[in-house]
Order: C-alpha cells, then sequence, then structure tokens
C-alpha cells in the first residue's frame, strides 16, 4: 500500500471517528448536566456553566481533528491526480 493511499484512507477514517466519539462524548455530557439539574435545581446555574465549558473543549478536539485532516489533505497530497493514479494501482 503506497503512502497516497494510506493517507486517503486516514483522511477518509479519522475525521469521521473523531465527529462520532465528540457527539457521544456531547451527549454523554448533556445528560449527566440535565440529569444532575433535576436532582439539585438550585444549582442548576453552575452545572449548566460547568458544562458549557465541557462542551466546548469536547468540541474542539474535534475542531482540531478537522484542522489535522485538512492539513494532511491539502499538504500531504501533491495533487488530486497523483492520487487517483496511486488508487487506481
Amino acid at each position: 500500500m503506497s503512502f497516497l493511499v494510506a493517507l486517503a484512507i486516514a483522511i477518509g477514517l479519522g475525521l469521521p471517528i473523531a465527529v462520532i466519539g465528540g457527539a457521544l462524548a456531547q451527549g454523554k455530557a448533556a445528560a449527566a448536566a440535565l440529569e444532575g439539574i433535576a436532582r439539585q435545581p438550585e444549582a442548576g446555574g453552575k452545572i449548566q456553566t460547568a458544562m458549557i465549558i465541557a462542551l466546548a473543549l469536547i468540541e474542539s478536539l474535534v475542531i482540531y481533528a478537522l484542522l489535522v485532516s485538512l492539513i494532511l489533505l491539502f499538504l500531504g497530497i501533491p495533487s488530486v491526480k497523483e492520487l487517483i493514479t496511486a488508487l487506481a494501482k
């Protein structure tokens, strides 16, 4: 397997895995925050603030994965024509 084929597979699989992981983590964080607010409504403001910070950190990891995949796409593959010829072999 050539480098370009491995690079195309890494770009094609890396970002969706990061997005799925981020979505699952955000769902779990929101569910836990809602459960905490339901148990202690008086602490809702503090829980909401902590949840928003946690969601921002989770989302930043997904944005970093997008950035890495775009760097690999535009700097790792010299041309689309070269990638197509490598995939055709």
